[in-house]
């Protein structure tokens, strides 16, 4: 999608409208910048010039996304309040509510999901891909304390048994927790099995 364009016409008004028709959009969705004001010239005829702008589309990455959002709510009947911080390429997303839990889902995957639409949205007239990370009541980083938390409870298990461990199916984010949090371990290794989404990670003794 083009996010700008220069655009000329005999007056500054013609100009502009000469590059929102380039564009494609409406006078609200652009930044404009004169370029060049019109000059008629001696008598009119010599040395006149037309007037050149430069229209660049507005970053309106927070608005839609925010519409998108309220709209996906609605359709639950959830009041939700959302609070969007952009960083350079970076999105997060803090949302706040009565009823977190229906938001959250079963492990996190209903959270998921949503932050995976959102992540759609927010990228699919972008030229550069902009991450977006959504959370709620601190979630995710309760959900990482529990994982490490699990992951150090297997390995002392398999230690024990000398058993290899396979746990639930997780998303690929929670896996690298698991992954991350025994790559110290001297004896113990970690490896994913099967096939997205029912993909596990399995713990064992090194060989």
């Amino acid at each position: 999608m083009i996010q700008k364009v220069h655009a000329t016409g005999k007056t500054i008004e013609e100009a502009v409208e000469n590059g929102l028709k380039e564009l494609g959009c409406s006078r609200d969705d652009v930044e404009v910048k004169i370029i060049e004001v019109p000059y008629k010239g001696f008598l009119g005829v010599f040395g006149s010039k037309d007037a050149e702008v430069e229209l660049e589309r507005k970053d309106q990455t927070e608005e839609v996304t925010k519409q998108f959002l309220h709209s996906l709510f609605e359709a639950m009947s959830l009041d939700v309040a959302i609070d969007i911080k952009i960083n350079n390429d970076q999105m997060d997303i803090e949302l706040s509510g009565p009823n977190m839990g229906v938001v959250i889902g079963k492990r996190g995957q209903t959270l998921d999901s949503i932050q995976y639409l959102t992540s759609l949205v927010v990228n699919k007239q972008r030229d550069k891909y902009m991450k977006v990370h959504m959370d709620t009541e601190n979630y995710r980083q309760k959900r990482e304390e529990t994982l490490v938390r699990l992951a150090h409870k297997m390995a002392k298990n398999v230690k024990a048994t000398k058993r290899k461990m396979v746990l639930e199916p997780m998303n690929p984010y929670e896996r690298r927790i698991i992954h991350a949090a025994l790559q110290s371990e001297p004896k113990i290794q970690t490896f994913s099995e099967g096939e997205e989404p029912y993909r596990k990670v399995a713990i064992a003794l090194k060989k």
